[in-house]
């Protein structure tokens, strides 16, 4: 009897010391299941340039400038699929000494990706996009401000399509190509679809110059859309980001490139205060430049497409929310 207790005391004594062990065999057998990550990332500033003059002898004029802009970005992630959304607008005005005010930025943009790929080690996925941008308000050739050279929704764009898409840090740098791009073109304003503005068709007249058939305001393309961005800490506190677009139109002059490239420096001196320096270069050769034929009538003509550059240099606040 005594020794069947002794061995009941030594199996209960070796079972005590060897369950640790056994548990933690089977904890590092356990697989953590990947949960579904949302990220959402809200950012607002305010870029301003001043200038003031007071019996300065070399001459000038006051002047004040500003930009608005707010943008939003919502990322979703679980296992291999990805899917980012933003909204990004902007506004910016200008106002000289006894000169109107004038528009200087105007801006809105919504992108939709949706991305996946086959396994976790693969920098290929499959990808979809969307993309529309255009503006909030009135646009024109200043000094004259009677004759609006752009609207809202004229133009508008809208890319949707589907391809693949390389990114070993997708956030940092990616390259989209899409074989299958549809491309809309929006020109809500009659006056500015009569005249055929940024490539649809524009009306036909009578000989007395009444319309016989109105201009077109959707324009609908097929083509290849390839994208590419890249972002790029240059230095502490510095960053640089590039995103060029190109595109062609299978149905019209195939090989005739559309092009939007666009380059963001920003220096942040701290989290509320930064400075950027700004480049964008684009060509449409459908975009052509509308000329004023008679003030008084309203009456576009349209001119040859030209390359479109602008600069842009500020030092503002920015804050998250």
């Amino acid at each position: 009897m005594k020794y069947n207790i002794f061995f009941l005391l030594c199996f209960i004594v070796q079972f005590s010391i060897a369950q640790p062990d056994s548990l933690y065999i089977k904890k590092k057998n356990i697989v953590v299941e990947p949960t579904p990550k949302w990220e959402n990332k809200n950012k607002g500033g305010i870029d301003l340039n001043e200038v003031a003059f007071v019996n300065w002898s070399s001459g000038g004029s006051n002047s004040i400038s500003a930009i608005l802009s707010v943008k939003s970005t919502l990322d979703y992630t679980y296992r291999d699929f990805v899917w980012s959304s933003s909204i990004n607008s902007r506004y910016g005005i200008n106002q000289q000494e006894s000169q109107p005010l004038k528009k200087t930025d105007d801006l809105f943009e919504l992108n939709s990706s949706l991305g996946y790929r086959r396994s976790k080690n693969s920098k290929w996925y499959y990808s979809a996009r969307l993309n529309f941008k255009t503006q909030f308000a009135n646009g024109y050739s200043y000094p004259d401000t009677s004759n609006p050279i752009s609207k809202f929704m004229a133009p508008g764009y809208m890319f949707f399509g589907g391809g693949m898409e390389y990114g070993k840090d997708i956030k940092r740098l990616s390259l989209y190509v899409s074989p299958l791009t549809f491309k809309s073109t929006f020109v809500l304003d009659e006056n500015l679809a009569n005249a055929g503005a940024f490539g649809v068709s524009p009306a036909i007249y009578d000989d007395e110059g009444n319309v016989l058939v109105p201009g077109e305001k959707v324009r609908e393309e097929l083509g290849i859309l390839v994208t590419n961005y890249y972002e790029l800490d240059v230095a502490k506190n510095v960053s640089l980001k590039s995103t060029a677009n190109f595109y062609t139109d299978y149905l019209n002059s195939f090989g005739n490139i559309d092009v939007d490239w666009e380059v963001l420096v920003d220096f942040k001196v701290n989290n509320f205060i930064k400075a950027s320096l700004g480049s964008q270069l684009k060509y449409d050769n459908d975009v052509k430049t509308v000329v004023v034929i008679d003030e008084d009538a309203d009456e576009y003509a349209q001119g040859g497409a030209k390359v479109q550059w602008r600069q842009l240099l500020g030092v503002g606040f920015v804050v998250d929310f």
